[in-house]
C-alpha cells in the first residue's frame, strides 16, 4: 500500500476534477484537474533537475498558487519539501542550504544572483526560480519536460518535509515530518473541524509554515474543499471575500485588525461557519469582542512545527477563551515537573511543561541525535518547551514558553498571568512581559504595553492597577510603553528582542 500522502489527496482530487481548488482575487484560478496535470508536469521538472525520492528541495518563493503546485509535485515523486521564509537574508539561507543538503534550491527570479553564489558556497547543485505569476524557470522546464503521472512510492515513515524552527532560542532546527504525522493530523482536523467539499476557506496566511501550508492547505486537500487564495491579509479583500467564505483560519493580529472596522458585523459573517485561531495566544478579550460583534466564537488551537496542531476547543461545545481547548482525538497531553527529568505527570490544575504525543509528532530533528534525544523521549512523548496546564474540564492553558519564565527573588513568575490582567484594562490594547537582570532579584518583572489607539496611561497608574491582584514578586517593577510588540511573520511576539532592549534598565539599581 501507497502511503505518500499525495496518494490521499489524489482521490479527492479525481473526484472533485472541474471544481475550484484555487481561487485568486487576480482570476487566476485554478480547478483540482488542473492541480493533477501541472503537479505532473512540475513533478517531471523536478525529476529532470535531479531531484530523487528523499532529496530535499529547498524553496523560497512568494506565495502563489503554483508554490502550493510544486509542493504537490514534490510529494507526488516523493521528494522532500523544504519551505524557507521569504524573509530569510542570503546568510541566513546559507545555513539552512548548508544543513539540509538539498538537491535543488527554487527561490524568486529577482533572487537569482544571489541565490546562485549561495547555492555554489553550499554545494547545492540546481537553482531554479518560481515567480508570483506562474513565471520563472521552474515552470519553463515543467513546459518541456516528461510529466510524471504516477505518484512514488512511499512508507507512512518516509520524510514528506522538513520545517525549520523559528531559531530564537539558538541555531534553527529541521524538524522532520513524514508522510505520516501529515496524513494523520489533516484528517484529523478535517473531521474534528467538519470541513467539505462545500467548504471555501480564506487563506491568508504565509505558506512557509505549519499554519498556512500543512493546516490550511492540506486539510482542504483532504476535504476536496476550496480556497479563496490571497497574496497576504488585506481587511477590505478578506472582507469582501466573506460574501463566498466559510471559514478563515487566521493568527489574532488578523482578527484584532478585522475588529478595528466597522463593516464587521453578524450580517459579515452570515454566510461564514467557522473562525479559528492560532500561531500566538489570542486575549480573551479579543476572543469576547469578536464573538459580541459577529455572533461567532473564535475556536483557538493549539500546535507547533515539531507536532502540526495539538489541541483544539471544541466545534459542538464551549470554546472558552484563554484556552486552547482539549487535545485532538489520539493525540495525548500530559504536564510534568520542568525541575526534574523523571517526566511524571503532575497533579491536575497545576503548571508545568507540556508534552505530546500522538501520529502527528515528529521523528527528530535533522541531523541533530543529542537533541532529538532531549526533547523526544522514548516513550514517544515531545517535550513542548511550554508551559501549561489542564482544568479540570480537560481545557489545556498555555501559561507561556519554558524560556519565557521569569525568575525573581528565586520565585517563578508566568508572563502569561501578568499580561491577561495587564490587557485587561481599558486603556490597554496588548502587552508583553518580560524577565531582565535586575541586581537583587536575578531577574526584574517588566511590562512593555501598547496603549489604545488615543489612550493616556501612565506606568504608576499600571502598577497600581494590578498591587491588589498580584503576588508582590509578580508585579512589574517597571512599565514601558510603545507603539507596536515586535512580531516574526506568524503574529508571535518576539520577547528575545524586548529582553535585548531593556537588558540595561535595572543596572543602577
Amino acid at each position: 500500500m501507497n502511503h505518500n500522502l499525495f496518494e490521499t489527496f489524489a482521490r479527492h482530487m479525481n473526484a472533485r476534477n472541474q471544481s475550484a481548488f484555487i481561487v485568486t482575487p487576480e482570476g487566476r484560478d485554478f480547478t483540482y484537474a488542473d492541480a493533477l496535470t501541472i503537479s505532473a508536469q512540475l513533478a517531471g521538472a523536478l525529476i529532470a533537475l535531479g531531484v530523487k525520492p528523499g532529496d530535499r528541495v529547498a524553496v523560497q518563493v512568494d506565495k502563489s498558487p503554483e508554490a502550493i503546485l510544486l509542493y504537490l509535485a514534490c510529494l507526488r515523486m516523493g521528494g522532500v519539501y523544504l519551505p524557507l521564509n521569504t524573509g530569510y537574508t542570503a546568510a541566513e539561507i546559507g545555513y539552512f542550504l548548508g544543513d539540509a543538503e538539498p538537491s535543488l534550491f527554487v527561490c524568486q527570479p529577482e533572487a537569482l544572483a544571489d541565490a546562485r553564489k549561495v547555492a555554489n558556497s553550499t554545494n547545492c547543485p540546481q537553482v531554479a526560480t518560481l515567480g508570483v505569476n506562474g513565471d520563472g524557470s521552474l515552470m519553463e522546464t515543467a513546459t518541456r519536460a516528461e510529466p510524471f503521472d504516477g505518484i512514488e512510492q512511499r512508507a507512512g515513515t518516509d520524510l514528506a518535509a522538513i520545517l525549520y524552527t523559528s531559531g530564537t532560542t539558538g541555531r534553527s532546527k529541521g524538524a522532520m515530518l513524514t508522510h505520516g504525522n501529515l496524513g494523520s493530523n489533516a484528517k484529523t482536523l478535517m473531521e474534528t473541524w467538519r470541513f467539505t467539499e462545500a467548504d471555501r476557506l480564506i487563506h491568508a496566511l504565509p505558506i512557509f509554515h505549519t499554519h498556512g501550508l500543512f493546516v490550511a492547505c492540506n486539510v482542504t486537500l483532504m476535504a476536496g474543499a476550496s480556497m479563496y487564495f490571497l497574496s497576504r491579509f488585506d481587511v477590505d479583500t478578506v472582507i469582501e471575500a466573506m460574501s463566498e467564505g466559510t471559514t478563515l483560519m487566521g493568527v489574532p493580529t488578523f482578527y484584532t485588525r478585522l475588529l478595528q472596522d466597522d463593516r464587521l458585523t453578524p450580517e459579515l459573517t452570515r454566510h461564514m461557519r467557522l473562525f479559528t485561531s492560532g500561531s500566538a495566544p489570542l486575549t480573551a478579550e479579543t476572543h469576547r469582542e469578536f464573538e459580541k460583534r459577529t455572533g461567532h466564537a473564535i475556536l483557538e488551537r493549539y500546535g507547533m512545527t515539531e507536532t502540526n496542531m495539538n489541541t483544539s476547543n471544541p466545534y459542538d461545545g464551549d470554546r472558552i477563551a484563554g484556552t486552547v481547548g482539549l487535545p485532538l482525538p489520539g493525540v495525548e497531553i500530559r504536564v510534568t515537573d520542568p525541575e526534574t527529568d523523571t517526566h511524571q505527570p503532575l497533579p491536575q490544575g497545576e503548571i508545568g511543561m507540556l508534552e505530546v504525543r500522538g501520529p502527528n509528532v515528529f521523528i527528530g530533528y535533522w541531523r541533530m541525535p543529542e537533541k532529538t534525544r532531549a526533547e523526544l523521549l522514548e516513550d514517544g512523548f515531545f517535550v513542548t518547551g511550554d508551559l501549561g496546564l489542564i482544568d479540570e474540564r480537560g481545557y489545556v492553558h498555555i501559561v507561556g514558553r519554558d524560556k519565557d519564565l521569569v525568575i525573581s527573588g528565586g520565585f517563578n513568575v508566568y508572563p502569561k498571568e501578568v499580561e491577561q490582567l495587564i490587557d485587561e484594562m481599558d486603556t490597554v490594547l496588548e502587552s508583553a512581559v518580560i524577565g531582565v537582570p535586575h541586581p537583587d532579584f536575578g531577574e526584574g518583572v517588566t511590562a512593555v504595553i501598547v496603549p489604545q489607539p488615543g489612550a493616556r496611561i501612565e506606568e504608576t497608574e499600571v502598577i497600581n492597577a494590578l498591587k491588589s491582584r498580584l503576588a508582590k514578586y509578580k508585579q512589574p517593577k517597571r512599565v514601558f510603553f510603545v507603539d507596536s510588540l515586535p512580531r516574526n511573520t506568524m503574529g508571535k511576539v518576539q520577547k528575545n528582542q524586548l529582553r535585548e532592549t531593556y537588558k540595561d534598565i535595572y543596572a543602577d539599581v
